[in-house]
């Protein structure tokens, strides 16, 4: 049986992408898969065994050598056939791995240069500078590894012309979380933003629209203790209900009362080539979705006719799509429906998980 081992310092051993959905299909289709993370319990989980690596932490850079060295020592000690890691911060690792003899995979979740532009933590004078150093790293060590798999096809671009060992599995939902909202789910003049809080994700504006519609906002996510400071002193807070983080659970059921799912992010590099796992979620609760308008968005939620697409940038614009879907609620229902549709028959895990396991499968021949 062909041994697989996924490696992660910064992700819980529950994440979505990893557990649930890749290290989930892989053992369901006969592969040996150990998952090494830090902190956790040591336990076997559908047919995945967790391996922690314990760690008492101390911030990025004792993640990035402490912790990530940790990880590649436990990963030696599982001498897997092939090593699959899904941080940027174990590139060095999984090169290390490389030069043992291992095939290793680098699972590129997001586009890291791009990503850093938008970085808060970053100082705004050198975050071009740390984009640049970041890019040259991260293709030097891609380059070398035997296969760099993608999240989405815009990252898997960039990587096929410095690794023609390139390949994309999308992050959409899993097919078993899509029977969640019932067709008789009494919808609330309300919209909901279920995520990660933060000014680049779009939320100030968001908040004036809500103050302009006068509509009631199911907010549940966490974000900086500042920024919720702040925001509570934003007018449209009044029409906020703030759940904090919620569990997947209680997500669903803040989406079968919202009219609209929001999703608009801000137009920073890394955003307008994204593929956010909260589209896709609204759209297989049935739920209509008010989103940015970026070209690929466009073509996602304008093709399928399950959304509307406004300048993130332009409260006026985020309140017109809120009135309009709220008032008039058989269009919502029925865009709802499509982007069901539409993720039942293309944007689902299974039609990516089919192409994971297969590439692996060819991948050791």
């Amino acid at each position: 049986m062909t041994k697989v081992c996924h490696l992660t310092s910064v992700h819980k051993s529950n994440d979505v992408r990893i557990f649930l959905k890749e290290c989930r299909s892989l053992a369901n289709s006969g592969f040996d898969v150990s998952l090494v993370c830090v902190n956790e319990k040591e336990e076997i989980i559908d047919g995945v065994k967790i391996i922690s690596v314990n760690d008492k932490g101390g911030g990025r850079i004792r993640r990035a050598t402490v912790v990530c060295n940790k990880i590649y020592w436990k990963a030696v000690e599982v001498n897997a056939d092939i090593y699959h890691f899904h941080d940027p911060e174990l590139l060095r690792i999984g090169f290390k791995l490389k030069r043992k003899g291992k095939k290793v995979i680098y699972d590129a979740h997001e586009d890291l240069p791009r990503q850093i532009i938008g970085k808060p933590w970053i100082p705004k004078p050198i975050r071009s500078v740390t984009a640049f150093i970041t890019e040259w790293l991260e293709n030097f060590y891609a380059s070398r590894m035997s296969v760099v798999l993608t999240a989405t096809p815009f990252i898997a671009e960039r990587f096929k012309k410095i690794n023609p060992n390139t390949i994309d599995v999308n992050n959409f939902p899993l097919k078993e979380e899509m029977d969640f909202v019932s067709a008789n789910s009494q919808k609330e003049n309300a919209v909901c933003y279920i995520g990660g809080i933060t000014e680049i994700r779009g939320i100030y504006p968001l908040l004036e629209a809500i103050n302009i519609s006068k509509t009631k906002l199911f907010l549940a996510g966490d974000g900086s203790d500042e920024l919720k400071k702040n925001l509570a002193k934003k007018s449209g807070w009044s029409y906020v209900e703030y759940a904090g983080f919620v569990s997947r659970e209680e997500a669903r059921k803040i989406m079968s009362k919202a009219a609209a799912g929001v999703v608009t992010f801000l137009p920073l590099p890394n955003h307008v080539n994204a593929q956010p796992n909260k589209m896709f979620e609204y759209m297989s609760a049935g739920v209509p979705v008010i989103g940015s308008n970026f070209p690929l968005w466009q073509d996602i939620l304008i093709k399928n006719d399950c959304g509307i697409c406004v300048d993130p940038m332009q409260p006026l614009e985020i309140a017109e799509a809120i009135n309009y879907l709220i008032l008039n609620d058989h269009e919502a229902e029925r865009k709802g429906k499509n982007g069901r549709k539409a993720v039942m028959e293309k944007y689902n895990w299974n039609v990516e998980s089919e192409k994971l396991v297969n590439f692996y499968k060819k991948y050791m021949n």
